[in-house]
């Protein structure tokens, strides 16, 4: 009998490459960014695609039309996913991939899939120094890692499940209480961690993310708008976001610093921000959503590691 895999890929580049394995099985193509913007528990459901497309709209001017084509057409194929021997997840480390990661295990278990599924995820590869997305390793580096993929176990679905309900409610709080636990994600409690300090910091109303841009300004002889955006992409740890996040961000932050000649420089603002000697939550706060939490009904204490609810 055959064995029948299903692949659900986080990204075309990496699909692309995995077009040159020549693995058996189905492919699947995730596209989404579930780790900024409303979501709801159930994936797919008519209220979850109509809050997500509303968001992806207004915030990227990604097109109805567009978002049904590229992300609800391969959810439909997903539908499918009990007419295979198994699932194969091929998520990065980072917080972007991992979040789609366990929105993909809650709509497999929403719809009772009981499949065996595997993960191949990044791993840091002897002799490097940092961790390589799974897009630019080498089709030998790759094959490794399929050769070696991650059996999931009862415990880590379930785990999976309710970090994902955690996310999409307003609690966010409650999502410390799994940092500590053990699982074979081996990167989930980084990409926890990496979620809770997006919240803005209780001393300064900056968050992690956009405090990173400005020590990064303040340590580089950064020339242009476009050399910083590639530092904030190169420099942004567990984070994963894509070029045009960043660079949503960075227009955020536009107030604090500021161009002058070949050089981009911290302005007054920027640098009370770093000193912590001004909180600027007031002026940053905006409508923004984490899935089920809005970014300013929370504060993160750098201190305690907590979130303080508003």
């Amino acid at each position: 009998m055959e064995n029948k895999a299903l692949h659900i890929v986080n990204g075309d580049d990496l699909a692309g490459k995995m077009k040159d394995l020549d693995l058996s099985g189905q492919v699947i193509v995730w596209r989404e960014l579930l780790c900024e913007g409303p979501c709801l528990q159930e994936v797919g459901s008519r209220e979850f695609i109509k809050t997500r497309k509303k968001f992806l709209k207004c915030t990227y001017g990604i097109s109805s039309e567009n978002y049904e084509e590229k992300f609800v057409s391969e959810l439909s194929k997903l539908k499918k996913a009990g007419n295979y021997d198994h699932i194969i997840l091929w998520f990065e480390f980072d917080l972007f991939c991992h979040i789609n990661m366990l929105a993909a295990i809650s709509f497999i278990t929403e719809n009772k899939y009981a499949v065996p599924m595997y993960l191949v995820c990044s791993k840091k590869l002897q002799d490097e120094e940092e961790l390589q997305p799974l897009s630019r390793l080498s089709q030998k580096q790759l094959l490794n890692h399929f050769e070696n993929k991650i059996s999931l176990n009862t415990d880590d679905i379930e785990m999976a499940n309710l970090i994902w309900e955690l996310y999409c409610s307003n609690n966010p709080m409650q999502l410390k209480q799994q940092i500590k636990k053990t699982s074979n994600f081996e990167y989930l409690s980084s990409s926890i961690r990496a979620h809770i300090e997006r919240f803005p910091n209780s001393v300064t109303g900056i968050n992690s993310l956009e405090r990173n841009v400005l020590k990064l300004i303040e340590k580089h002889k950064i020339a242009s708008q476009n050399q910083l955006l590639g530092y904030a992409l190169q420099y942004q740890g567990y984070y994963g976001y894509s070029d045009t996040q960043m660079q949503r961000l960075l227009e955020k932050m536009n107030a604090f610093y500021v161009q002058k000649g070949d050089v981009v420089r911290l302005t007054e603002k920027g640098e009370q921000a770093l000193a912590g000697t001004k909180n600027f939550y007031r002026e940053l706060k905006n409508d923004d959503y984490f899935g089920g939490a809005a970014m300013y009904a929370f504060l993160y204490d750098s201190e305690s590691h907590r979130l303080l609810k508003l």
